[in-house]
């Protein structure tokens, strides 16, 4: 098994990979996350994490790199991480009651080896009353999610009713296809005995 280098300052991300046992360095990327208009949810997300992938990979071109990154897309339109709090309070206004996609784009890099996939689960909110989003977005913890909310979160679990899917992918990153792109591809950074 080797070190790795995840590609995002996410402390979720950081915490499922521990989780998980792998050792890795956190080196972010400092490529801006720019939507192209009109591009699908899956290869937005896919680009992305491959753009911050390469930005680090071209740093230190012998280790592998992981690089991640999430939209929600709800009624067709795709929601970044909230520019204020009455954006915040907006995306969790059109969340309310619906179900939204979330997409995640993973790449990882070696030199010139790219694997890059995307993983999309369904999530379902509850109806939110006005008291309920206000309350949550003044945690501060909406500020920075695609969405507006962490399913992860302490308030933020109780609005889901339904998820369709991958929950780690809700939170950041699909761990089970990680594994199985690892496994499938000899990548070696998870020292599993079997």
């Amino acid at each position: 098994m080797s070190r790795f280098i995840l590609a995002s300052a996410s402390p979720r991300r950081q915490h499922l990979l521990r989780m998980c046992g792998f050792e890795f360095d956190v080196i972010p990327s400092t490529v801006d996350e720019v939507f192209i208009d009109g591009q699908d949810p899956l290869t937005q997300a896919t680009r992305l994490s491959s753009l911050k992938a390469a930005d680090v990979a071209s740093q230190w071109p012998d280790t592998w790199v992981l690089a991640a990154d999430t939209i929600v897309v709800h009624n067709g339109r795709q929601l970044a991480k909230p520019i204020d709090t009455a954006d915040a309070h907006a995306m969790l206004r059109s969340l309310s009651g619906h179900t939204h996609s979330v997409v995640t784009g993973v790449t990882l890099q070696q030199g010139d080896e790219v694997h890059a996939f995307a993983v999309t689960t369904h999530v379902t909110f509850a109806e939110l009353s006005d008291p309920e989003i206000a309350m949550y977005v003044a945690t501060g913890s909406p500020m920075d999610k695609a969405g507006a909310y962490g399913i992860q979160d302490d308030l933020g679990a109780l609005f889901i009713s339904r998820i369709d899917g991958c929950y780690y992918n809700v939170v950041g990153l699909p761990l089970q296809r990680l594994y199985t792109e690892l496994k499938l591809n000899k990548i070696k950074i998870l020292n599993l005995k079997f």
